[in-house]
């Protein structure tokens, strides 16, 4: 009769346990069915599935792992496993999984049994929780620290949209930022990352900075806001700022653009894409003479952005050609797929505002950055409580592997 196995081993971890144990598994030929280990503060717990040998009894087996146990200074449990159980379990592989990711400053016990609740109540199980950020010290918890982990989830689920709901509700009740997605072949496949530009890749607006010289900044803040909320066409809004401006000189761009603030993390983030090969890009309702600044600053691909009418060295208070609004920012996201030959699910698109939406929608990975409530309620994924470089957690690459050159 077929024997199935489950080992449990749980202790200090020390060099040289696992293969200890799998040398006495050698010995009996056994087959390795499942493996899975995982070491947090130097303890260890390793589960390994096994099918004895019809030749073998399982006593001999066990007493000499239970005596090897000894030796090492572990703890060693055993679960027989029914084969109709075993052969139920391997049938359920294939099915659709779900990442959800949690992301903040620190990660509490509170907004981590909130998550797990409502994963439970959508009748879904917890496979994997990984730990995608550094280790945190406890001594030393600078302004800049991050904490993620990764929980892989499986089982059917009815509603997907009643479960992210509630991850919601949780971020907005303590303050962790949560994505949900399904898992696929393209989350390890991206090829291409477009930003937004202002409140984005920068601090702020760049117009409300011009507004600010040009002593209108209270009537375009104004109209800026009404158009990130999506109270305003964004058309609209944007004539009508830049009709304030009329008049400003043509050297005052320069002197905005040198004072530029970059947002945290994001000379992190696009040095990083751009190690791993990624063809990065701004799509931004603002103005041409800041995106070219930023592509020769950090080393873009591509620029899309308005561009302002400037006669005699002054802005006329017109724009130049096609107004960059959100459908346009969508087309434009689907052209460079195109021409880089890619699908659009192999596309990354961060944004803060309304005109971001159609683009957010639309890409394989779209994520709402320190976002308007109407673009966070309508994007699969935000980061709301770190800098720019989450998007790598998001993207499910590791601190270890970020820090890699």
């Amino acid at each position: 009769m077929r024997e199935i196995i489950l080992i449990n081993v749980t202790g200090k971890d020390k060099s040289g346990l696992t293969a200890s144990l799998t040398g006495i598994l050698a010995r009996y030929k056994v087959t390795i069915l499942d493996i899975g280990q995982a070491v947090i503060h130097d303890y260890l717990s390793l589960g390994i599935l096994v099918e004895i040998p019809t030749e073998f009894k399982s006593s001999s087996i066990l007493k000499d792992l239970l005596f090897e146990a000894h030796n090492l200074g572990i703890q060693i449990r055993f679960s027989p496993i029914e084969e109709n159980l075993y052969e139920n379990w391997v049938a359920q592989h294939g099915k659709e999984r779900r990442i959800i990711t949690l992301l903040g400053r620190r990660i509490t016990a509170e907004q981590l049994s909130k998550v797990a609740a409502a994963i439970a109540k959508n009748k879904l199980n917890i496979d994997v929780i990984n730990r995608l950020s550094g280790r945190v010290s406890v001594n030393d918890a600078g302004i800049n620290q991050k904490a993620c982990v990764q929980i892989e989830v499986s089982g059917e689920i009815d509603n997907p949209s009643v479960l992210r709901g509630e991850l919601f509700k949780i971020h907005a009740e303590t303050g962790i930022d949560i994505s949900f997605y399904v898992d696929d072949i393209y989350r390890h496949a991206r090829r291409l990352v477009v930003f937004d530009m202002d409140s984005t890749l920068i601090h702020g607006e760049a117009i409300d900075e011009l507004a600010n010289v040009a002593g209108v900044d209270d009537q375009v803040a104004q109209i800026t806001e009404a158009g990130m909320q999506g109270k305003m066409d964004f058309k609209e809004s944007l004539i009508q700022r830049v009709a304030l401006l009329k008049g400003l000189e043509e050297n005052v761009l320069s002197f905005v653009a040198q004072n530029l603030v970059l947002t945290e993390g994001a000379e992190r983030v696009i040095r990083k894409l751009k190690q791993l090969g990624y063809k990065i890009g701004i799509i931004s309702g603002g103005f041409e003479y800041f995106g070219k600044y930023l592509q020769n600053k950090l080393g873009l691909d591509y620029v899309f952005t308005n561009r302002l009418e400037i006669e005699d060295g002054k802005i006329t208070g017109n724009l130049k050609g096609d107004i960059i609004d959100g459908q346009k920012k969508a087309e434009i996201l689907r052209t460079i797929a195109q021409v880089e030959n890619i699908s659009l699910q192999q596309t990354i698109a961060v944004g803060d505002g309304a005109n971001d939406l159609p683009m957010i929608s639309i890409a394989g990975l779209g994520v709402a950055f320190h976002a308007k409530p109407v673009v966070k309620e309508n994007a699969q994924r935000s980061i709301s409580s770190v800098g720019l470089d989450g998007l790598l957690y998001l993207m499910g690459i590791s601190e270890r592997e970020i820090r890699q050159q």
